[in-house]
């Protein structure tokens, strides 16, 4: 029988953590059994007790207490490893899964060898809304698009092959860890999916999105506008924290990492900084409005045989 090992880093979010482990009590495991691991990063609000407590099944591993999202992660891969599994599915604890998510990730990962598999991400709030799934590189975007204003309905029916996959739920056959490594936490405190799958890919491996493997995530807490911000508030997330969003370190070594090439990931540097100068950051509050094909017909020719 395959064994499939969840794992996921966990700092607070007692609530949202239970409430994932019930969602995922409730999986459909026909030809597999679970394991599920947390990396517990020093939380304060008795998220370890709780987890202990209702799902005693569950391996809670104490964290550090400053491994943020990159090392939590690997923690948790590290972990998974020594217990020999066949895949590992790597979640955000902000998640609910559909019963037959992890079936439907497990029998496309069978059907297509040496695929890493990605979920459907939908929001809490708005469940028929995608959320971050199969952003495209485009350097003069600067980087990765991301998709905002795309459905259940504007994305393909069947598996199709993307550039990268978004860490939320992330379906790694245990090879291929293996083969590539860990994230790269040294550089990517806080967003080592940034050039995670891309790696992989590089290495042989195909991205692919199973949109009938769904999850509902915690929508992105709303942002505020960056250049309303003191200068000194700006500089400190630009330079000084290298877990914002808009660090620079995050905005170099993921574009880097997760570019089809090094020289494509160093153009894309100036361009983003211009394109953000100009107001039209492709992440930022213009992107929202501007309009966008159906990823049905984007990934129309990525489609694969089901």
């Amino acid at each position: 029988m395959l064994k499939v090992v969840i794992v996921t880093p966990v700092f607070n979010r007692r609530e949202d953590t239970l409430r994932c482990l019930r969602s995922l009590a409730r999986s459909v495991t026909e030809g597999f059994e679970i394991e599920t691991i947390i990396v517990d990063d020093g939380s304060t609000d008795g998220t370890r007790d709780a987890v202990i407590a209702e799902f005693p099944e569950v391996e809670v591993i104490r964290g550090s207490g400053d491994l943020w999202y990159t090392a939590g992660t690997n923690r948790g891969l590290e972990a998974a490893l020594r217990l020999d599994p066949d895949y590992i599915l790597a979640i955000n604890n902000d998640s609910i899964f559909d019963d037959k998510c992890i079936l439907r990730l497990v029998r496309a990962a069978e059907k297509h060898p040496r695929s890493v598999i990605g979920a459907l991400l939908l929001t809490w709030d708005t469940p028929h809304r995608v959320f971050q799934v199969a952003p495209r590189w485009e350097l003069l975007r600067g980087g990765y698009r991301h998709w905002y204003n795309q459905t259940v309905w504007t994305v393909p029916q069947l598996p199709f092959e993307v550039e990268l996959i978004v860490g939320n739920c992330v379906l790694y056959p245990a090879q291929a860890v293996r083969g590539v490594g860990f994230m790269d936490e040294n550089r990517l405190a806080q967003f080592g999916d940034a050039e995670y799958t891309p790696r992989m890919r590089r290495a042989g491996w195909r991205l692919l999105i199973e949109p009938r493997a769904r999850v509902f995530c915690r929508p992105n807490d709303p942002g505020h506008g960056f250049r309303q911000l003191p200068i000194r508030k700006q500089f400190e997330l630009i330079f000084g924290r290298s877990t914002s969003s808009y660090s620079w370190q995050r905005r170099l070594y993921g574009s880097l990492g997760g570019a089809p090439n090094k020289l494509e990931g160093l153009l894309a540097i100036p361009i983003f900084l211009l394109r953000f100068l100009l107001g039209k950051n492709q992440e930022g509050s213009w992107a929202l409005t501007q309009p966008e094909p159906p990823l049905s017909e984007v990934y129309r020719s990525a489609i694969v045989d089901d």
